[in-house]
């Protein structure tokens, strides 16, 4: 039996506005039309020194492998998912004074190969690097300031190319950082202590040992255990959660640890609050951005479309008898 549908182009045209009129709705809903989010986790422990230094060497290496892997999770960043491999490590290469070491031999007590998986920079080259950020690098992991040997050197560049990792993150980039205190030999004075985030001014110095530390059960989900972050020192607390999720607290239930995922806009870390997981904020999207999605995603939208058409002439075609 075959079936004539008989439309005049009056109505066609009706119907493929209507149709098409409905392709920013498909679209709203589509993975490609979420934002993209950065990745963080800022802690008050220095995990570079106990990995290799310390009476919990387990524990310290278990923080930096857990830290590196959400912040490179190529699920989230898409510089890892694009094969982008290596962490940029920023140090000092100075001969470490006394109660500090070299927080880079903590980073391959964790496993990590140096030129492999990622590539340690000072102040001397540290500028370069930071221009390949998204290119070479899918994170910037930063050394603690005690007891590992980050200097005012490397920070004040840092915060110097504050809007430039800020852009990074914003594309999806990943940033890990050690507790900056400026204790024992202080080689961090003058300068403005997590001052690449600059919303960050809520840290403050508290050296204390490792007792009573608590994870939460967001830190968990991060694979880390109270075992992990008990036994050493930390250096640092947070105020507040900067909009991030807390990762542990001390045993008067100060912060050490902030991570998370989200954009930073306006000064400060927007999270999306209905998904814990990604913990990103959904961004507004313009008509640009929406057409730009719907080429990328037009191939599972064309069924649909066409579906949509085929309702609209079903229904001429009734009208028409």
């Amino acid at each position: 039996m075959i079936i004539t549908i008989h439309i005049n182009s009056h109505s066609l045209n009706k119907i493929l506005l209507a149709s098409f009129l409905a392709i920013p709705i498909i679209l709203s809903s589509s993975p490609d039309a979420y934002a993209v989010v950065g990745s963080f986790f800022l802690t008050g422990h220095d995990p570079d020194f106990h990995a290799s230094l310390g009476a919990n060497a387990v524990g310290a290496r278990n923080i930096i492998t857990s830290a590196v892997a959400f912040t490179t999770d190529p699920a989230f960043n898409p510089f890892s998912n694009a094969g982008v491999d290596k962490f940029l490590f920023v140090e000092s290469k100075i001969t470490a004074p006394g109660g500090h070491t070299n927080g880079v031999n903590g980073i391959v007590a964790s496993g990590f190969v140096l030129g492999t998986d990622f590539e340690h920079h000072d102040a001397t080259t540290l500028n370069a690097e930071l221009d390949q950020l998204g290119t070479k690098y899918s994170a910037i992991v930063v050394a603690s300031d005690f007891g590992g040997v980050l200097t005012s050197a490397e920070l004040d560049i840092l915060n110097a190319r504050s809007t430039d990792i800020i852009d990074f993150l914003n594309s999806g980039g990943g940033l890990v950082a050690f507790a900056e205190s400026n204790s024992q030999a202080q080689l961090t004075s003058g300068s403005d202590l997590f001052g690449f985030l600059p919303f960050l001014v809520t840290s403050t110095q508290f050296n204390q040992a490792e007792v009573g530390i608590t994870v939460t059960v967001f830190g968990a989900g991060l694979g880390l255990q109270n075992s992990d972050v008990n036994g050493n020192a930390s250096h640092n607390i947070f105020v507040n959660d900067a909009g991030l999720e807390i990762v542990d607290t001390d045993s008067d239930n100060m912060i050490l640890t902030i991570a998370g995922r989200g954009q930073i806009r306006d000064g400060e870390i927007d999270p999306d609050p209905d998904d814990a997981k990604v913990g990103g904020e959904l961004i507004p999207i313009e008509s640009t951005a929406l057409l730009l999605a719907g080429v990328q995603t037009f191939s599972w939208m064309i069924p649909v479309v066409l579906s949509i058409l085929g309702i609209g002439l079903f229904v001429v075609s009734r009208k028409s008898e």
